[in-house]
């Protein structure tokens, strides 16, 4: 008769050390990274994160990964939300738990790059509606840049830095250029962590053996957490990994808003870690009421939960990550040409080498996404690749963003050194103090604009901001009915902004006396 291993003997066959596990802590994803990488950062609005905000808190996260340049600027284009009145309501159900916001460089909201007037306004109101922590993932793993946005941080109000190295898989990568990053940004006194992002979802068990150890080591004493996505289907498995080889906090989703390209759901990864021995700080109950609202959201709103991903290598080859995969169905759908995928994904992998290997994370892989559907584009016309190139894209090739780790190839360098719009965007911005911009934009309106509009105004569309205002209180949800208004609707914006909130409604008709105010949804074929 042979006896069967247990989980904890298997562990103990590999190579890692034997030695008691200390308790894994995790960060929950659902609400910024599940919204964008499986829902397109739209799925969420403020009242459905308020209310499952109260369950969250009790589940014992070391922090919630809550919002983004991208989630706040599309809560104000899609739900007319907004996006500090959303902190500020989250932090007032959320009074235990870190809500956290992740930067990826010298940019709030805005594609372009911003001025450290523009980034210490943005992290100082973001510290001042409630969010306590911030994740900073250089775009260019440019380790002087991500220090200075960590200071600044700190001096605005930020109580906990958390400082990426930024995976990602090419020829001029490597794992010496990563540990070397991973000690600088250890040294630093204004970061408190150290992190592993792998946004493309590129790590396997094999390569998390090797880079784990040399980045735990660069960490020395500082927590090291790890965040990936399920893109290849690795994900879950190579957590377990890195939980024995020293990781102290996993990045994970909960119930719909985890797995697909998103993160390794928390019920399936507390279980698998039970199997090994390893403890984990959760309230499982807590858990799953709070999974149990989410699925509630994704029913009432017609929202594909994230499932499994069967194991898959092509995103080594394109290295598209979720929240771009998603960006790129959407866009394609509403050309009508869903069934390009393909092969802009697979050109998405050219640009990429063209443009001298960028890290696939916002917004170098919008830039690249962009560029790639505009080579498709071209190639259905007869155009050369790279006849229409984005201001986003020429500005990287001038080196607005830094330089990257390849070399940019030549044919490229050379149509964008042709390009009369090239010499406009080469000018760098002037800088201006926060006095002026008040002045300037009290000019422009006739009033003294808050701090927080006054942010808006600057790197949001001026009749998204106009429509966002008069569109009062966001409104709140709940399992049982739905999305209702914070007050009642006493005017045509508030309406339509309730009507927007409704699921799946094809006809709807209000009257007041004399007054009627008629909607019809546009069906498919139609315009509105």
């Amino acid at each position: 008769m042979t006896a069967t291993a247990t989980p904890q003997t298997r562990a103990e066959t590999r190579d890692e050390p034997t030695k008691q596990q200390k308790t894994i802590r995790l960060v929950d994803t659902s609400l910024r990274d599940g919204n964008q990488s499986l829902w397109g950062a739209t799925g969420l609005t403020t009242g459905m994160v308020e209310a499952v905000g109260p369950l969250l808190d009790q589940v014992g996260y070391e922090a919630i990964d809550f919002t983004s340049s991208t989630n706040l600027s599309m809560g104000v284009k899609w739900h007319r939300e907004n996006p500090w009145e959303r902190i500020s309501r989250m932090r007032a159900v959320m009074p235990n738990t870190p809500l956290s916001a992740i930067t990826t460089g010298m940019r709030f909201m805005s594609w372009d790059k911003a001025s450290e007037t523009v980034m210490r306004m943005a992290l100082r109101l973001m510290a001042t509606h409630g969010l306590r922590r911030l994740q900073i993932a250089e775009p260019m793993n440019d380790v002087e840049s991500l220090l200075r946005i960590a200071q600044w941080a700190k001096e605005e109000g930020i109580e906990q830095v958390v400082a990426a190295v930024t995976f990602t898989e090419s020829p001029v990568h490597t794992d010496e250029s990563y540990g070397r990053n991973a000690s600088l940004c250890s040294a630093s006194k204004f970061v408190d962590a150290v992190y592993v992002k792998d946004p493309g979802g590129l790590l396997t068990v094999e390569r998390t053996r090797q880079l784990i150890p040399g980045i735990r080591a660069a960490a020395g004493a500082k927590t090291l957490e790890l965040h990936s996505h399920c893109t290849t289907g690795a994900a879950s498995q190579l957590y377990l990994v890195a939980a024995e080889l020293g990781v102290d906090v996993l990045h994970t989703g909960l119930g719909p808003l985890s797995n697909g390209t998103a993160q390794p759901g928390l019920e399936n990864l507390v279980g698998n870690l039970d199997a090994l021995g390893i403890p984990v700080q959760v309230n499982r109950e807590a858990a799953a009421a709070a999974a149990d609202i989410l699925y509630s959201i994704a029913k009432s709103q017609g929202l594909a939960a994230g499932v499994p991903t069967e194991y898959d290598l092509s995103p080594h080859v394109h290295q598209v990550p979720g929240g771009m995969m998603s960006t790129l169905k959407r866009q394609l759908g509403e050309l009508g040409m869903l069934d390009e995928l393909p092969a802009v994904i697979e050109e998405a992998g050219r640009v990429r080498a063209d443009l001298g290997y960028p890290i696939m994370v916002t917004p170098f892989s919008q830039f690249v996404g962009s560029q790639a559907l505009m080579n498709v584009l071209a190639g259905k016309t007869g155009q050369d690749r790279y006849s229409r190139i984005p201001d986003e894209v020429v500005r990287f090739v001038l080196g607005n963003f830094g330089a990257p780790e390849g070399e940019i190839a030549p044919e490229v360098m050379e149509k964008v050194s042709q390009l009369p719009r090239a010499k406009e965007l080469a000018e760098p911005a002037a800088e201006r103090s926060l006095t002026e911009l008040h002045e300037e934009y009290a000019q422009k309106f006739g009033r003294q604009l808050s701090e927080e509009e006054l942010l808006l105004r600057m790197v949001l569309p001026g009749d998204q901001v106009d429509v966002m205002l008069a569109a009062g209180p966001a409104p709140r949800w709940t399992p049982s009915g739905g999305n209702r208004p914070a007050a009642p609707v006493t005017n045509v914006a508030e309406f339509i902004r309730a009507a927007h909130q409704l699921p799946k409604w094809k006809y709807l008709a209000v009257s007041r006396g004399t007054e009627k105010v008629e909607l019809r949804r546009a069906q498919s074929g139609e315009t509105s």
